[in-house]
């Protein structure tokens, strides 16, 4: 089978190659599913390129130790291990796997899996699993959004600020969305009360004071971050940004360390795989109050290609990879401008 496959650390045109690999073999527990659809995530680039050089303890430290890139994807399953019960040959599915995903197959564990929203392509579907869990781990359990809270989303038009938006309005929160001015109109499609233009206003200045705020950019220091909130409220720091050594753990220490000499809740979001809150996205994906916003589609063998637009094009929303299926139809909350 073709796949993008990764040997060493460094530039993306360096260190990226599609070949030709052995197709993968289901254990017992896990699911070989024929990948119709990839999505990219900045996570993606850190691979990459290893860094911050920290993540090399989790990764690998001179290579990373799984050679295929990508996480998302959606596909159909082609078999099935002989423990797993809950899904079968033909089924439409999708999943963040841990193995690769940018490849014509890839074997997922059931756990992770989830049952393809039926009123998604495979392309779009395969926009959802890192962007949508994380916004939803983050607004939901880390963030404890409750009806009439008011909540601010920095960073609302990228991956997962699309799908924040979306979900914080699904929790019965007043959403406000920070992005940059061609954003605007994006933004306040996907529901959001109120939009802040970040070239013309900056949100730590103003005197509104937020319940949440899933900060996803990192541009305010911590101290103005908690200016923003009320005195009880809780800022949640999810933002992959930061220096090539310790990228954002710095901050994250920071926030945890001062977490609890005051009032309000400093926290920090470490996401996780898991089939069954993607069955739960499926459920409001299906009902229509969540709906993956796609800004562009390439092929696997432009891969190199679109982990470069993400990581320096300040992409909206997410990028896709089409391995078996042309590029979706347009519709009402996808955007095709660069």
């Amino acid at each position: 089978m073709q796949a993008i496959v990764q040997h060493a650390y460094g530039t993306i045109d360096d260190v990226l190659r599609l070949q030709n690999i052995d197709e993968p073999t289901p254990g017992p527990h896990e699911v070989l599913v024929r990948v119709h659809a990839a999505s990219v995530n900045h996570g993606d680039w850190f691979v990459t390129s290893g860094r911050p050089y920290v993540m090399r303890a989790a990764l690998g430290l001179g290579r990373p130790r799984v050679a295929v890139r990508g996480r998302d994807l959606a596909g159909r399953v082609e078999t099935v291990g002989e423990a797993v019960t809950r899904f079968g040959p033909g089924d439409d599915v999708y999943a963040e796997t841990t193995t690769g995903s940018f490849a014509e197959y890839a074997c997922v564990p059931e756990r992770l899996l989830a049952p393809k929203p039926t009123n998604l392509t495979f392309a779009q579907a395969a926009a959802v699993p890192v962007a949508a869990v994380t916004a939803l781990q983050g607004l939901r359990d880390v963030g404890e959004v409750q009806p009439g809270h008011a909540v601010l989303i920095n960073g609302a038009s990228g991956g997962v600020g699309t799908f924040a938006v979306q979900i914080a309005k699904t929790l019965g929160a007043d959403v406000t969305g920070v992005c940059s001015t061609r954003n605007v109109e994006l933004v306040r499609s996907l529901g959001a009360d109120h939009v802040i233009d970040y070239t013309r206003e900056d949100f730590t200045r103003s005197r509104q004071r937020f319940d949440v705020i899933f900060d996803l950019a990192a541009r305010h220091p911590l101290a103005a971050c908690r200016g923003a909130l009320t005195r009880t409220g809780t800022l949640v720091s999810a933002s992959g940004h930061g220096g090539p050594v310790l990228g954002p753990l710095g901050r994250y220490i920071e926030a945890l360390a001062l977490s609890p000499f005051v009032s309000q809740r400093l926290r920090v979001l470490a996401a996780k795989p898991s089939g069954q809150d993607l069955a739960t996205l499926t459920g409001v994906i299906e009902a229509g109050q969540v709906t993956p916003v796609i800004e562009k589609t390439y092929a696997l063998a432009e891969t190199s290609e679109a982990i470069r637009h993400l990581a320096e094009q300040h992409a909206r929303a997410k990028v896709v990879i089409a391995v078996h299926e042309a590029a979706p139809q347009p519709s009402t909350r996808e955007t095709n401008d660069a």
